[in-house]
């Protein structure tokens, strides 16, 4: 599995942001698939996910927020950020649903959020 997560920036209270996960040596047409994040001195925890036919969940602290969103065709899996919060600031990674620390992840991207 190679995971290629990018679209992380720093942004003010309030703004919006899109990360971008590429993912290949899975069959993703049929996976579903997750948002984590990891803030400073945190775990990592899941954010979002999606299914094969993009049903969605959220945990609350994103709900109306954030938006997941897939395209089958070119094996990517989205995250829409807005109204974003300085509590949002961690690196964001994507994965399968379900994947544990000792599964492959990528490299994250890092979303940092200025008050």
């Amino acid at each position: 599995v190679v995971l290629v997560e990018s679209g992380g920036a720093l942004v003010q209270a309030g703004g919006s942001l899109k990360l971008s996960c590429a993912a290949s040596g899975i069959a993703f047409r049929i996976t579903s698939m997750a948002w984590y994040r990891q803030g400073p001195g945190k775990q990592r925890d899941l954010v979002a996910s999606i299914t094969p036919r993009s049903t969605t969940t959220y945990v609350d602290s994103v709900k109306g927020r954030f938006t997941i969103s897939r395209d089958n065709a070119q094996n990517t899996v989205y995250l829409h950020l807005n109204s974003v919060k300085p509590e949002d600031t961690a690196v964001y990674y994507c994965n399968v649903i379900g994947a544990r620390d000792l599964d492959s992840w990528g490299q994250g991207t890092q979303v940092t959020v200025s008050s």
